[in-house]
């Protein structure tokens, strides 16, 4: 039986909706590399994530249920500056403490911690809170 890659996460919170989506529809789906990067998120990238497999023949299927949740989690958000919808989380170096701990990091062995913000990619606007709902 083949097993193929259909997503990668950085974080076990988002693998594990994926993966509980899947499932309510029907698709069996495995985590690979969950506890790896769940015990030591230095080794993300190094492992490439934690990766949600499934069954070769249930990909297209699975692909497009998680097409769906993403348009549905992307709806409910809305930038507070332009009324987009056009918004995804992403990671920003812009604080100052944010380098610093950067350039500390290549002196010291630990991680860089990284700040996570909504960005609109329609008007640009960051925000922290992920709260924001469409009315």
């Amino acid at each position: 039986m083949d097993f193929i890659i259909i997503n990668r996460y950085q974080n076990y919170i988002d693998a594990n909706i994926a993966k509980g989506v899947l499932e309510a529809a029907g698709v069996e789906s495995w985590l690979q590399d969950e506890f790896t990067v769940t015990i030591d998120p230095i080794l993300t990238h190094a492992v490439g994530g934690i990766k949600l497999l499934t069954r070769k023949e249930d990909a297209e299927k699975a692909l497009t249920i998680l097409q769906q949740l993403k348009e549905e989690q992307k709806s409910r958000l809305i930038c507070p500056r332009c009324g987009s919808h056009q918004i995804e989380l992403v990671s920003t170096p812009k604080k100052t403490s944010n380098w610093l701990s950067v350039i500390t990091g290549l002196f010291v062995n630990y991680a860089a911690p990284i700040d996570k913000v909504n960005h609109c990619f329609d008007c640009g606007f960051e925000f922290k809170t992920s709260s924001i709902e469409a009315g």
